[in-house]
């Protein structure tokens, strides 16, 4: 909000959004290769939900074209992004054109595909969906993992990509 705006002036949706940009998230891609075709988004709504059973949620928005296509998929990637990566989650996040375009990935026998230079990947299966809202809340397995501590992940603050 401006120092001119008054709250009358923002709605309450916007002033949300506003505070909650304030709790900084990763960046992580969700990609499978869906009828021999790579298909993939990116979300900041990622969480680990159990260690037994290995389960983690993502929140995909309603208004994705997306992910009805990819919840169509067997298995599920899972990269959690690096801090040079802000080009391949722009890119996931389009509406338009390749989103894979000059992004390295590779695909899992299952199907999952992984962004190389990630901080994490992550081979799921989807569990449950629920209602949240304009979002959608699903939970996945996790079947397999694979950690890189070295790489340092994007963070999404204010509404930015960053560093830590």
């Amino acid at each position: 909000m401006s120092p001119k705006a008054t709250a009358e002036e923002v709605s309450p949706q916007v002033a949300l959004r506003r505070a909650l940009s304030l709790f900084p998230t990763g960046v992580v891609a969700l990609a499978a290769v869906v009828d021999g075709q790579p298909t993939g988004i990116a979300v900041n709504s990622f969480i680990s939900v159990s260690l037994e059973p290995p389960l983690v949620a993502v929140c995909p928005a309603r208004t994705s074209t997306t992910w009805p296509v990819l919840a169509r998929a067997t298995r599920i990637g899972l990269s959690v992004l690096g801090a040079d990566q802000e080009q391949t989650a722009r890119s996931l996040a389009s509406r338009t054109g390749d989103r894979f375009a000059n992004i390295d990935w590779r695909a899992t026998e299952g199907g999952a595909i992984h962004m190389d230079g990630a901080a994490l990947w992550l081979e799921c299966e989807i569990r449950h969906s629920f209602d949240g809202g304009d979002h959608e809340i699903v939970t996945l397995e996790v079947i397999s993992s694979e950690a890189f501590p070295e790489v340092t992940p994007l963070v999404f603050h204010l509404s930015q990509f960053r560093g830590l």
